[in-house]
């Protein structure tokens, strides 16, 4: 029987302006160790008490492999994962993306990588995590008529720096303080700003690209008001040598874009007043997804 390996990295969504249309993938990690046996058994660190039949990923990858009429060898799952669950770094779309990896090989579906995209897409609403967690790097992307576009940065001249919070927030929560409509003026500004966000980053003019970040009108100004110390990370992030600071995905995780030479500095300082975080120095995860047989 056989086993192998599925590890899915950690997300990044909205970047600032680049509400629910911008993604990056981080060096955090979900990872399945999966051996084929004659029965099923899930060991999992986030839902250690709960049947396999009722785990997410099982039940993300019992319903691809239904779409193809199709059901799965049954198997030893072994879960491991450094992404912190309801802190905005993708949690539930790594799990998306690994539940449809695991039905591809446990049901030989043979997905290319467009149909594992539009099956995630389709269960997380839209591609902003899922993007970046099946193929690496910044996405930028776009999800109208169950058509999805894409664009993948695979180089970024920075560091990141995650401030993770001890307390927990539901994407619901946060998407409920957003309002239903904007005016066309403010949709106008907010499509501006993201867009000199996309293209400083391209260009490689990070100080632009965090400029445009805190400039965002989207989602920020409505959410900050649930994020503990908003202002203060911005603001001490900034005077230690930051390009810009963001919420990460819904929050509560800030995120921080930082000069290769500056992240130890911005670090020190964000200890000093924040000592209860977890912060987490990152890189982007350029691969996505990755199967490995054992």
């Amino acid at each position: 029987m056989s086993s192998f390996m599925i590890r899915v990295p950690a997300s990044s969504a909205n970047i600032g302006p680049g509400f629910d249309s911008m993604g990056l993938a981080v060096d955090l990690y979900l990872t399945l160790e999966v051996t084929e046996q004659t029965t099923w058994e899930f060991i999992s660190p986030s839902a250690c008490d709960v049947p396999f039949e009722e785990n997410f990923i099982y039940t993300t990858a019992k319903q691809t492999a239904e779409r193809h009429g199709k059901t799965l060898r049954p198997a030893l799952v072994e879960e491991t994962t450094s992404i912190p669950l309801a802190r905005g770094l993708g949690s539930s779309a790594a799990a998306i993306v690994a539940g449809i990896e695991l039905a591809n090989q446990l049901g030989d579906l043979g997905l290319s990588q467009e149909e594992k995209l539009a099956y995630a897409t389709e269960i997380e609403g839209h591609p902003d995590n899922v993007a970046p967690a099946l193929l690496g790097g910044l996405i930028i992307s776009t999800y109208k008529d169950e058509e999805i576009d894409w664009l993948k940065i695979d180089q970024l001249g920075l560091e990141l720096i995650a401030l993770i919070p001890a307390v927990e927030l539901k994407t619901k929560a946060a998407r409920d303080v957003l309002p239903e409509q904007f005016s066309i003026a403010d949709a106008a500004l907010g499509s501006g700003i993201g867009n000199v966000t996309v293209a400083a980053l391209i260009s490689g003019d990070y100080e632009l690209a965090g400029k445009m970040m805190e400039k965002d009108i989207f989602h920020e100004p409505y959410r900050k008001s649930l994020i503990p110390n908003y202002d203060l990370i911005q603001q001490t992030a900034k005077e230690h040598g930051a390009f810009g600071t963001v919420i990460s995905g819904a929050g509560p995780t800030m995120m921080s874009f930082v000069p290769q030479d500056r992240s130890s500095k911005v670090i020190t300082a964000l200890k000093e007043v924040l000592p209860d975080y977890r912060l987490e120095r990152m890189k982007m995860d350029t691969v996505g997804l990755i199967v490995e047989s054992k």
